[in-house]
């Protein structure tokens, strides 16, 4: 069963089906965010050192914006509901609805048994950088985030500066608890400004240098109350590796903003998932 079959092109040459067709997914209301975003007036700041991770939050109905200052620098952000750490952000699902890479009109979506946007895109520096000829693209949902439990079993290191590790501390200052208890809540991210894709050959995740440039941003709608955590990746611009005390690193900066109050008039953050979780169990299916 290891040969070829005689019609091995045929089976390969079999077309795709997209898993999961996204034209039935609710629509962000993106003209209206832009119209509130118009008045929206600056509430707070966050500034995350180069190594290192901090916590902010977002009212529901707020924006959010991530800059590289200073130097190109990637992020690994994560999300939860600010009143429940249970919900928060499900990269596979973001994945699996929307492609590899998020852009504007996209959203960051919560996992079971929630499954709502948490987060909308609504502006994109880097939106002209598209795929490259090497399938590279920006703002990644597949790579996990450095951490010190791959370095330890590839290379035996004990490295405390990678971004599992900055947003667990980030995030046991901000709840006031432990880092072992934080730990558990800190989940697979979103790569803010990071280069990457698969190889062809191998299939192997790959990166490379980040195109972002000093004042580049992404920018979100909060669709429910949030809090988050973004490290300032040890790699840098992530062109030679991700865990590095060598790479150059610069800090990033997290700027929220409040639209004029009636901006939203009929907007509601959305609920939650409507699936019953009955699992097949007592329903009669």
């Amino acid at each position: 069963m290891t040969s070829a079959p005689s019609d091995a092109d045929r089976r390969r040459a079999v077309e795709p089906v997209i898993c999961y067709p996204n034209d039935t997914l609710p629509a962000p209301e993106m003209a209206l965010y832009a119209a509130a975003r118009a008045t929206a007036r600056k509430q707070s700041e966050t500034w995350v050192p180069p190594r290192d991770a901090r916590c902010f939050r977002v009212p529901a109905g707020h924006f959010f914006r991530i800059t590289s200052v200073e130097g190109p620098q990637v992020g690994d952000l994560n999300l939860w509901n600010a009143d429940d750490l249970s919900e928060r952000f499900y990269s596979g699902k973001t994945r699996a609805l929307h492609g590899t890479h998020i852009t504007k009109g996209e959203r960051m979506w919560s996992g079971f048994p929630y499954l709502r946007p948490m987060a909308t895109v609504v502006a994109d520096t880097l939106g002209w950088y598209g795929i490259d000829d090497y399938g590279g693209s920006v703002h990644d949902v597949i790579g996990t985030r450095c951490d010190p439990y791959t370095g330890n079993l590839l290379a035996g290191t004990q490295y405390h500066h990678c971004c599992h590790s900055n947003l667990t501390r980030a995030l046991a200052q901000e709840l006031g608890v432990s880092p072992a208890e934080a730990e558990p809540f800190v989940h697979d991210v979103l790569n803010v400004f990071m280069c990457t894709g698969f190889t062809r050959d191998t299939g192997q995740y790959f990166m490379k240098a980040s195109p972002v440039r000093p004042g580049d941003y992404l920018e979100f709608f909060a669709e429910i109350d949030l809090l988050g955590g973004l490290s300032a990746c040890p790699g840098g611009d992530c062109s030679a590796e991700h865990s590095s005390d060598v790479a150059a690193c610069h800090p990033l900066l997290v700027e929220v903003f409040a639209p004029e109050p009636g901006a939203l008039e009929g907007w509601l953050p959305p609920a939650r998932n409507g699936y019953d979780r009955s699992h097949g169990v007592g329903s009669g299916d």
